[in-house]
Order: structure tokens, then C-alpha cells, then sequence
């Protein structure tokens, strides 16, 4: 790949609509946040926790996920780890970005909402005022948990609601089927909330067609193992249903054994509102600006690719028609100028 490709990739405006919050501690970050919390870790070094990141699948991901989030206990804990992504994400021309995060991690550890929240939020205001980065951010529910206990997040959600615009589904997909939060996410769906959930990752494609349909969701995240199920490609292509995809987290979790082999050519020739995301970049090799280097250097991708990712990206996201127009248009305009010709 030519170094003004990587240029373009990497400067090009875009939204970020799939990244966990708690998936962008890097290590150095982590250790830090240890010392200053009196927090023991079972790694001696950050080069042996590096080392640690060796997945094999979801779950060994996520093990290693949840004793790295345990260094998070005050909201200056919170606020320092999104301000750390901001400014990566700034480094890379994000405009807007949607956020996930798990309150259900963090209530376990005897971390209140509030903390999490209220930390996380003050970093995104910041970022608005300081970096020009617009941001929401939607509230996960973990999967492998009961539906009950999402409930329970809700209730304790709800003094919060000016803080979040909508929920998610994550953690463990295989034996947690989306139709095991319906109720949950009806609630949320009644509060006027976004709702969006990670289906057909390591689950199969039906998840797919169950989020839609029992759970309503708005956005499916990853859902690349929908080319197993042509019709519902067809359905997803026509009713412009966007997928996020997260190319180096396929490919670090096995979903896909090399970045060649990765099907999102394959997404966009189908017609599907594609678009590339980092997921959990400290884990999984890299911020967006690398993901999408990555698959513009194993892949046959061109400029053109590159800007129809971009405009997907800001149609997906949960934004009025106005700003979506603007942002398309600096979409435009970035293509049109030197930089991007």
C-alpha cells in the first residue's frame, strides 16, 4: 500500500461506532492506575502482560479484559482511561464516536454507576470542548449475566439517563441468544433509547435476525457471519441495517485466520452499510487508523472504498439528519482537496 493511501486512511474524517471503553487500556495505562490504586496484578511487567495477549478465542480475550479493568475504582480512573482513547482518536481525524461501556464489570467490584459514568462522561465533554470530537455513549449489557441482572443495571441507570443515549448487548455470545434481554431491551426501546447489539461474531447468523426482530436493535456490531444466510444479506442490504465491523479483533479472535482472509469486500459488494472499527484497540492491535491500514493492505481496497467506509460510518451513527449532512460533507471536501486526491 502506498504511504498517501496509509495518509488518507489515517486523516480522513470519520466516526467510530464500535469501541469498548475499558478495552482501550493499554497496558503502561494499566499498570499506572495499579500503582496509584494499590491494585496487584498477576503480571510483573507491562511487557508480560503484552505477552498475555496471546487469545485464542472470545472468551480467553475476556478473562484477560476483566482482570485489567479491575484497576478502575475512582472516576479520575475513568476519566483518565477515555481521555487516553480521545486523544488517540483525535490522532486519527475521528469526528464523532460511540462509546460502549460496562457498568455491570464495574458494580461487581463494588464500583457504584455513578463512578463509572460520571468519570467517563467528563472526559467526553472535554473532548467535545477540546478536541472537537462529538460522542454518545451506549450502556452494555453483559450477556453471560441474567436478564434480571440487566434489569437491575437499568434501575440503576435511569438517575443517569442525560448521560448515555442508548444501550448494548455484549461479552459471551455462544449459549447467550439476543432473545434472552427482549424485556430488557423493551424497556429501553419504551425510554425512547438507541439500541444496538453485537450478533454473528462467534455466534451464528440467526442472532442476527433475532436482534432485529425481538430485540428491535438499531445497528448490529460485527455481524460478518451474515454472508452465511443470503437472505439475510438481501434483508440486511435493503433495509441499509449497519453493520460494525472490527477487522484486527476478527482476526486476533479467529474469527478470520489473516486480514486476507477477512469477508468485508465481500459486505460491501453485497451492498451492507459497512463500517470499520477498532472494538477493544489495547487488545486487539491497534486504534482505528490501524484497522483500517490493516485492511487496505491485505485486501483490494482502493480510495474509493476508503471514502465510502468514511460516509458510512457518519451515516451510522445516531446523529439528526443535520449534523449527518455536515459531516458527509467534510467527507466530501476532504476528498476533494490535496490530501485526499
Amino acid at each position: 500500500m502506498s504511504t498517501s493511501l496509509s495518509t488518507l486512511l489515517r486523516q480522513m474524517p470519520k466516526a467510530e461506532l464500535h469501541i469498548h471503553i475499558e478495552g482501550s487500556l493499554e497496558p503502561e495505562l494499566i499498570f499506572a492506575l495499579a500503582v496509584r490504586n494499590g491494585v496487584t496484578l498477576a503480571y510483573d511487567s507491562v511487557e508480560s502482560l503484552r505477552r498475555a495477549y496471546a487469545f485464542t478465542d472470545l472468551q480467553s480475550f475476556l478473562d484477560i479484559y476483566y482482570a485489567g479493568a479491575s484497576v478502575l475504582l475512582t472516576e479520575q480512573d475513568f476519566f483518565d482511561m477515555t481521555w487516553a482513547y480521545l486523544l488517540r482518536a483525535a490522532a486519527d481525524n475521528v469526528r464523532r464516536t460511540e462509546i460502549f461501556f460496562d457498568p455491570q464489570t464495574h458494580i461487581a467490584r463494588g464500583v457504584t454507576f455513578a463512578t463509572a459514568i460520571d468519570g467517563i462522561d467528563r472526559a467526553l465533554q472535554q473532548g467535545n470542548t477540546e478536541l472537537g470530537i462529538s460522542s454518545g455513549l451506549i450502556m452494555c449489557f453483559l450477556r453471560h449475566l441474567s436478564e434480571d441482572e440487566a434489569l437491575q443495571t437499568l434501575e440503576q441507570a435511569l438517575p443517569h439517563r442525560h448521560q448515555f443515549i442508548g444501550v448494548g448487548l455484549d461479552s459471551s455470545e455462544r449459549g447467550h441468544p439476543p432473545e434472552k434481554f427482549a424485556r430488557v431491551f423493551a424497556r429501553c426501546r419504551e425510554m425512547g433509547l438507541h439500541l444496538v447489539a453485537h450478533a454473528g461474531e462467534e455466534g451464528p447468523p440467526e442472532y442476527i435476525g433475532t436482534a432485529l426482530d425481538l430485540l428491535h436493535v438499531e445497528r448490529i456490531d460485527h455481524g460478518v457471519r451474515c454472508l452465511e444466510d443470503p437472505a439475510l444479506v438481501r434483508r440486511l442490504a435493503q433495509e441499509q441495517v449497519p453493520l460494525t465491523v472490527c477487522p484486527l479483533s476478527n482476526v486476533k479472535l479467529r474469527v478470520f485466520d489473516s486480514m486476507a482472509d477477512h469477508n468485508l469486500p465481500a459486505l460491501l459488494d453485497a451492498g451492507l452499510l459497512v463500517t470499520v472499527n477498532s472494538d477493544d484497540p489495547a487488545y486487539f492491535g491497534g486504534c482505528l487508523g490501524d484497522n483500517f491500514v490493516a485492511l487496505f493492505d491485505a485486501l483490494p481496497l482502493q480510495r474509493e472504498h476508503a471514502q465510502q467506509l468514511a460516509r458510512n460510518s457518519f451515516q451510522a451513527a445516531f446523529l439528526d439528519s443535520e449534523c449527518k449532512q455536515r459531516y458527509l460533507d467534510e467527507v466530501a471536501a476532504f476528498f476533494k482537496s490535496p490530501t485526499g486526491t
